[in-house]
């Protein structure tokens, strides 16, 4: 079992950048695919990104592709989520998750864990 701890939310300018982390313990993060959601009030948790455990490369969503990079460092167990050109339509809660499926699930059913999530809000 692992546990997800976000962090680095907070206030941001349309147009800028914010940096979130994810620390997980309990289990290494090359043990599973590790993504982000986010969820903005009024609607349903959607898909941001995800590292894959097996091809070792990111995925993205649409809405983030080419803004949005993600990272991991295996030396201290944290996923990032680097967020650059924010728009206000980007604010939402951010969550980390953590699954074990041979692919990227793009739906909160293909994840087994999950963070509490970290507040980002894009002001125009």
């Amino acid at each position: 079992q692992v546990q997800l701890v976000e962090s680095g939310g907070g206030l941001a300018q349309a147009g800028g950048s914010l940096r979130l982390s994810c620390v997980a313990s309990g289990r290494a993060v090359s043990s599973y695919n590790m993504g982000w959601f986010r969820q903005a009030p009024g609607k349903e948790r959607e898909f941001v990104g995800a590292f894959s455990r097996s091809a070792g490369v990111a995925e993205y969503a649409d809405s983030v592709k080419g803004r949005f990079d993600i990272s991991r460092d295996t030396a201290i167990n944290t996923l990032y989520l680097q967020m650059n050109s924010l728009k206000p339509e980007d604010t939402a809660v951010y969550y980390c998750a953590a699954g074990t499926s041979l692919w990227i699930g793009t739906t909160q059913n293909d994840w087994d864990y999950w963070g509490h999530g970290t507040q980002v809000t894009v002001s125009s």
